[in-house]
């Protein structure tokens, strides 16, 4: 029975302060919830209770890297920009549902192995009035999306 309440005082969190948290605070509550509720199953007495803060912990941790992660239609543009933009050629967009704007620019094309094409790129993220610049590399896949590596 405690387990229960702990849940649903967590859920009750979520819900309440939904629609004043970031993708990654979100995704943290969320993963602790499904983490928790998981690990309410396992045992019972204090190794139940054990079992469901280890889940809260671990769930939370999963969660917060979901949330990190771009969502469809950043992920669609990534994909694009990746694909077709020449080299430091930008493209620009607002995510409406993160509140977000973004910035791609590929900023060098190469080779990896024979047939393997991958793409530096350059991104900036403005969140809140805060910018954030991030470089990394992502390589063309067999079935033609591109997987960012770093």
């Amino acid at each position: 029975m405690h387990n229960r309440l702990i849940v649903l005082v967590l859920t009750g969190t979520l819900v309440l302060g939904g629609c004043a948290m970031t993708k990654e605070e979100a995704g943290t509550a969320t993963g602790a919830v499904a983490g928790g509720v998981l690990g309410s199953t396992i045992g019972d007495g204090r190794g139940q209770i054990a079992a469901t803060f280890v889940g809260m912990v671990l769930g939370a941790l999963v969660g917060q890297e979901v949330g990190r992660s771009l969502d469809r239609m950043d992920e669609w543009h990534a994909q694009h920009v990746l694909e077709y933009n020449r080299a430091g050629e930008t493209t620009r967009w607002v995510n409406p549902d993160g509140d977000q704007e973004v910035a791609i620019t590929p900023t060098k094309t190469y080779e990896r192995s024979p047939g393997q094409y991958c793409r530096e790129f350059q991104t900036e993220i403005t969140v809140g009035g805060k910018r954030e610049k991030a470089y990394g590399t992502a390589c063309r896949q067999a079935d033609g999306s591109w997987k960012i590596l770093n």
